[in-house]
């Protein structure tokens, strides 16, 4: 068994996500017959790029975003906003111009895409942020999903583990008074959670671990991995990895 180990930044895990969530199969036979609702995120704008096969503005591809609370004004990274983008039979449909609009006509073996603010990788729970009155997105589909078997899939870099019990934090959040300070709540989500991990073994073969986090210099919230496997596997990894870095950040102030 061969053993290598990588960094990755977190858009270079991004990039990765990407490609190992278009290869999944339940999106490419969506992609051959159905329809994907790719909602709104930082990392699912690098997933439609992957799936239209073309660069999109992906800064305008956000709705929620966490910035530095004193850092740069939110209107300097994210500048634009761009139309969210349901794919039927693999090309944007036009007569479903939202998410929303596509969740009521979502039926089994369509494909929602939905990023996530937390992850509980222990638990394979993943956590969204929420401050929309009706749920926002993820109030838009849940019950929909339920009802009529479409699957959700949740890309979301390993960068967003928290520690301790998702589920707890969730039930806490809810259950605090009027007292409790102004501020999103949150919604864990069941679904097939893809991280770094997921894609590589996918798109490898290759075993992966997380064993280390964090950097400076442009690697804040990366990742280190641990890659084990046949040599043919490592090769496949290694130059799978050495095609993702280089991304280039997410965002970066404009002056």
């Amino acid at each position: 068994m061969a053993v290598a180990t990588f960094v990755l930044t977190v858009s270079e895990s991004k990039r990765l996500i990407a490609k190992g969530v278009a290869q999944l199969p339940c999106v490419r036979r969506a992609m051959d017959k159905g329809l994907i609702a790719v909602c709104k995120g930082t990392t699912n704008a690098y997933v439609l790029e992957e799936l239209l096969g073309q660069p999109i503005e992906k800064t305008g591809y956000v709705l929620g975003a966490t910035i530095p609370p004193k850092g740069p004004a939110r209107a300097s990274l994210l500048p634009t906003s761009i139309p969210e983008v349901t794919l039927r039979d693999g090309r944007p449909a036009t007569d479903l111009p939202s998410v929303q609009e596509a969740f009521k006509v979502m039926g089994p073996g369509d494909v929602v895409l939905k990023g996530a603010n937390a992850l509980d990788y222990e638990r394979k729970l993943a956590g969204v942020l929420v401050g929309h009155p009706e749920g926002g997105t993820v109030g838009g589909f849940m019950g929909r999903m339920h009802g009529r078997k479409f699957n959700l899939v949740i890309p979301v870099g390993l960068e967003k583990q928290v520690a301790g019990d998702l589920r707890a934090a969730e039930v806490e959040l809810l259950s605090t008074g009027p007292e409790k300070r102004p501020g999103p709540s949150l919604w864990v989500m069941h679904g097939q959670i893809v991280t770094e991990l997921e894609a590589l073994t996918l798109l490898t073969g290759a075993q992966a671990a997380q064993i280390a986090a964090g950097g400076i210099g442009g690697a804040e919230g990366a990742v280190w991995l641990m890659v084990t496997g046949s040599d043919d596997a490592l090769s496949r990894a290694v130059a799978l990895v050495e095609q993702v870095q280089g991304e280039p950040p997410f965002a970066a102030a404009r002056g």
